[in-house]
């Protein structure tokens, strides 16, 4: 009972997380006036900031000290930082310059490539469906990049840096909130140091560009700690192959925001190269499932025995 439970309150927090950043083009195409690498750089301390209050509100500063003191955790979290740093930089920049559609092809592929890392890092061995479902995901990235002539970059940079992100967090062994506050407080110099020398290039935004924009960019900290505290909770508490079907919650929503609110195009000439990919993903998904029924039905089975 207590392990339906927790699966309940992972399976819950990771579909939020997922929601939020599916709806996060709406939030963030408000700041388009300003660079992306401004943006992220508020992201990170205000992320920080926000994080460090909670922690110390939650009476967690003695684990975070501890988490610091283990120099081989904060170099994991570090190389997860610059993962996540990668991932929100090209997101934002898609984002701001009109690329929405093809960053949720990158969360669309992201499942599968969860997928690849699990036989390349983890050694897990794959069916004879997720083996169909990547030659078809493969297929439509091929096909993409010759109907564009390039290779779609900003989605297969989204998907494997989150990818990576999420394996790694995962095996990394800190809790959500002091793994999340070393990250953040990795980043910090970095981003300190480049928002002071756009104040003083005359390019600085906070302040500058009305109170709406200074809400949004402060607002950035609490939504993304929010967030990806319930994704690091709900990742270490579920199977990652639940993670990468939860995951497709994400992309749809950006597809759509791309499509309805930012009226991006769509050439007929790339529905086939999604439909390759979407088809991967109906097959993926249908196979986890089928797998995951099957294995209810026979735990009360062994439960008897």
């Amino acid at each position: 009972m207590g392990h339906v439970r927790t699966a309940s309150k992972g399976f819950t927090a990771t579909a939020i997380a997922f929601a939020i950043w599916g709806l996060f083009p709406l939030y963030f195409h408000p700041l388009r006036q300003i660079s992306a690498f401004q943006v992220i750089a508020h992201r990170v301390v205000w992320s920080c900031v926000f994080v460090l209050t909670w922690t110390a509100v939650r009476g967690e500063l003695s684990t975070l000290r501890a988490t610091l003191a283990n120099r081989s955790v904060v170099w994991r979290l570090a190389i997860t930082a610059t993962l996540i740093t990668i991932n929100w930089l090209v997101y934002v920049w898609a984002v701001m310059n009109d690329h929405v559609v093809e960053a949720s092809l990158g969360y669309f592929i992201n499942p599968l490539v969860n997928v690849l890392l699990g036989v390349a890092l983890l050694s897990e061995r794959l069916t004879r469906a997720q083996w169909t479902a990547i030659a078809l995901a493969a297929s439509g990235v091929a096909y993409l990049t010759l109907v564009a002539g390039r290779p779609p970059w900003i989605a297969l940079t989204l998907a494997f840096s989150f990818g990576l992100y999420g394996l790694l967090r995962k095996v990394a062994k800190v809790e959500s909130l002091p793994g999340l506050a070393t990250e953040t407080l990795v980043l910090l110099p970095v981003a300190v140091a480049y928002l002071f020398w756009c104040e003083s290039a005359g390019t600085g935004a906070l302040g500058h560009a009305g109170p709406a924009v200074d809400a949004l960019l402060i607002g950035t900290g609490p939504l993304t700690a929010i967030t990806l505290f319930l994704f690091a909770y709900g990742a270490r508490l579920l199977p990652y192959s639940t993670v990468g079907i939860l995951q497709y919650i994400a992309p749809t929503l950006q597809f759509a925001c791309g499509l309805l609110a930012f009226h991006e195009p769509f050439e007929r000439s790339r529905v086939l190269g999604f439909a390759l990919i979407w088809a991967a993903l109906i097959i993926y998904a249908g196979e986890g499932l089928w797998r995951s029924r099957k294995q209810q039905r026979v735990s009360p089975l062994e439960v008897r025995e």
